[in-house]
């Protein structure tokens, strides 16, 4: 027996490492290991923080689930802060540090506690099926939290989050950012300010490839939106006299003109300006919110006012700077007998630009998914994702998005998240950090813009 043992020794010494594990660091491998050792525990997590409504109006249940991932959290060895967000109508935001080495890569951490979904929302529990499960926030972005802690807990295991310096922030008011915007993203952006890299944990966003089979995507971009409002008015009076030099062509033919000269002129690139709203007649007044709009008229009077509500998406500061001169320059050449106006939101998201920066860092996700032999993630058209709070550091930091889980159906009833990618997403994010974590600030300067 003894001598059979040996012989199955040697050959094992003379056959080739597995090229998976041959690429790995025995603390990498530990995260692996830890990952999957601790699947029930992490989705046992996650029920409990989707079982909570944390609606962005539900101050008390957006305060409940951040003392959810506070416990989580505190014992890794991060220090906690509550931030309160009362001043802007909305709860708060939870912020959290762990000190690392000295001189080494500071990184952020992006997610949110808050979801689309208010307690008058049928859609309130999570229900697993299998490989899958549906919940308010299962995904968007308790399935992202949850993928951020699974991944820090791998590295606590593998002793790569002693010395590394991370601040974790979750946003309490994602979905429905609190007013004024600067207050309520205040801290987020100063937080931007002195890191080296920002990683946003929203979700995943997967394409078919050929063979029908489903990609995980990199982002390195997401648009920024602003909303606009177009207002005309025109001289009221008999319809008969519409088009006339002295009546002219009323507030409703005015307002067509404009957006349909914003659909065939604004063609940039990555550029899209939707109408949301539109009305239009004798009166025409959008409610405080600029969410409803009352409109009366009759067929044989010339409208007097109308008025359309939209929003404007695009990729740089640059882009939207130009779009909004040309979208001005339109609005100033009415047509006769009316006057129109447009206005911009202050409250705006900013873009998150296609830096090199960003692009260094797919890279660098890319070496780690080569290590644990997964595809190459290529980069998503940005178009295929809305804005989202990594813009407000975007303009400071080096950043990814999209670190969350793949999903379907995110912000509706049927929003449903693929269990098996929370996993594989921790995974990855799990090395990346740690590599990052592990490196001087200024070794790479591929990451710095």
């Amino acid at each position: 027996m003894k001598s059979l043992l040996r012989a199955v020794v040697a050959l094992v010494a003379l056959c080739p490492a597995s090229p998976l594990l041959a690429r790995l660091t025995p603390a990498e491998t530990r995260m692996i290991a830890t990952v999957d050792g601790e699947r029930e525990r992490t989705l046992a997590m996650l029920e409990r923080w989707v079982n909570v409504n944390s609606g962005s109006h539900n101050l008390a249940g957006v305060e409940t689930v951040h003392r959810l991932i506070r416990a989580e959290l505190e014992p890794l060895g991060f220090a906690v802060r509550w931030l309160p967000m009362v001043q802007t109508g909305r709860a708060g935001h939870l912020v959290a540090h762990h000190p690392g080495r000295r001189g080494t890569k500071k990184l952020l951490l992006i997610g949110h506690l808050d979801t689309v979904f208010e307690p008058d929302s049928p859609f309130q529990k999570w229900v697993r099926t299998g490989n899958f499960a549906t919940g308010p926030g299962a995904s968007d972005d308790k399935g992202g939290d949850a993928v951020m802690v699974a991944a820090l807990r791998a590295m606590q295991a593998a002793g790569t989050l002693r010395n590394a310096d991370i601040t974790v922030f979750l946003t309490g008011d994602e979905e429905d950012s609190g007013t004024p915007l600067d207050v309520a993203r205040r801290d987020l952006i100063a937080a931007g300010k002195v890191t080296d890299v920002a990683l946003d944990f929203e979700g995943l966003v997967q394409q078919p490839a050929a063979d029908g089979k489903l990609l995980d995507m990199g982002s390195v971009s997401r648009r920024g939106a602003a909303g606009w409002t177009v207002s005309v008015t025109a001289k009221p009076g008999h319809s008969s006299g519409v088009f006339s030099t002295e009546a002219g062509d009323g507030a409703i033919y005015e307002l067509a003109r404009v957006i349909e000269a914003f659909r065939t002129q604004l063609t940039d690139d990555k550029l899209t300006y939707n109408v949301g709203l539109i009305g239009g007649g004798q009166e025409a007044v959008l409610d405080r919110g600029k969410i409803r709009l009352t409109a009366s008229g009759k067929t044989n009077i010339i409208a007097a006012t109308a008025v359309a509500r939209g929003d404007l998406r695009a990729l740089t500061a640059e882009q939207f700077a130009r779009t909004v001169a040309k979208m001005k320059t339109i609005v100033a050449a009415p047509l006769p007998g009316a006057s129109s106006h447009i206005s911009f939101d202050e409250d705006a998201y900013p873009p998150m630009a296609p830096t090199p920066g960003n692009r260094a860092l797919l890279a660098r996700l890319n070496m780690v998914n080569a290590d644990l032999g997964l595809a190459t993630m290529a980069e998503l058209d940005p178009l295929k994702r809305g804005a989202g709070d990594i813009s407000f550091v975007a303009a400071d930091v080096d950043g990814l998005a999209g670190l969350g889980p793949a999903s379907t159906g995110d912000h509706t009833a049927a929003e449903t998240v693929d269990l098996g990618s929370i996993f594989r997403q921790a995974k990855r994010a799990a090395m990346l950090m740690s590599r990052l974590a592990a490196e001087n600030a200024v070794a790479s300067p591929e990451l710095r813009r």
